[in-house]
């Protein structure tokens, strides 16, 4: 039942996408060419699946959710294509194919990452998105407040700054929340902003959504340390390598699986007001620890 409906979610998501960034002529298509070569045709769209199915719970129209899942896809497809960059992670991969800077150029993907950035807040800004101008308020402030200085960047930063440095698993923790689980978290939000949810539901999605935030990071440390480069499509053993800080080398293999076992468990729990409802989003929870890839 999962698979299914994460490809259909997928599809949706992908279609949207397409639509939204169509090739242009003249001397800034090549920018649109690198921003679909970036946000297109690769991922399972896990944060657009969790936009819809948090939407879905309070009946948001299929078109506010298309639009939000679409901007939370930008801002992820931005954010790899800054990660990729020589000055960061300096990957030459990227979903089996060459990353944006290697298939174009250094400029052209700092472009392109920005021009992905900035349509995410115009998508959710317009009126499409909702018909409320205070519910697309929130939706502005709640996405920076994930992605900035605050949360995903701000991340990133200490990313860089725990390099061949040994911080605690507090630290670590803390890291990963801002990095990883903050964007994630608001995926599961995003649905309840749109649907004027009650207080009660919407801290439920959000405490669901730093559980699998936590373990889908966790899991993805492991399979850098054990994964098949094949099937992720990327270059595996980089962590280490660059002397990066994660749970994985801090508790080992087995006591970092036993710790995503346990943040997907709870991330389930957290879901127990809305009944048989988000029985795809406590499949989600599961598949964030069980993928391959």
């Amino acid at each position: 039942m999962f698979e299914p409906a994460l490809a259909e979610a997928a599809a949706f998501t992908e279609r949207s996408l397409e639509a939204l960034l169509p090739p242009v002529g003249g001397p800034e298509g090549r920018l649109l060419e690198a921003m679909r070569y970036a946000a297109l045709g690769g991922g399972k769209r896990l944060r657009g699946f969790l936009v819809q199915q948090s939407g879905r719970l309070f009946g948001v129209d299929r078109r506010a959710l298309e639009r939000v899942a679409a901007a939370v896809e930008c801002v992820h497809a931005y954010s790899l294509v800054h990660d990729d960059l020589p000055a960061m992670d300096d990957d030459d991969l990227r979903r089996g194919k060459p990353t944006v800077h290697k298939a174009f150029d250094e400029a052209t993907a700092i472009l392109a990452g920005d021009a992905l950035l900035t349509l995410a807040f115009g998508l959710i800004a317009a009126p499409d998105a909702h018909g409320d101008p205070f519910v697309r308020c929130e939706l502005v402030a709640r996405l920076a407040q994930a992605i900035g200085h605050a949360g995903m960047v701000g991340g990133q930063m200490m990313d860089i700054a725990f390099e061949h440095v040994s911080p605690g698993l507090p630290e670590i923790t803390r890291l990963q929340h801002m990095k990883t689980a903050a964007l994630i978290t608001f995926s599961c939000e995003a649905g309840a902003i749109l649907g004027r949810a009650s207080p009660a539901a919407r801290n439920a999605l959000s405490a669901y959504g730093q559980d699998i935030g936590l373990a889908f990071q966790i899991a993805d440390d492991l399979l850098d340390a054990e994964g098949d480069p094949d099937k992720m499509g990327k270059a595996t053993g980089k962590d280490e390598g660059r002397g990066k800080p994660t749970v994985v080398s801090v508790l080992g293999a087995e006591r970092a699986r036993a710790q995503a076992e346990a943040l997907a468990a709870q991330a389930a729990r957290h879901l127990d007001l809305f009944d048989e409802r988000a029985d795809l989003l406590r499949a989600a929870a599961e598949f964030v620890i069980s993928r391959r890839a």
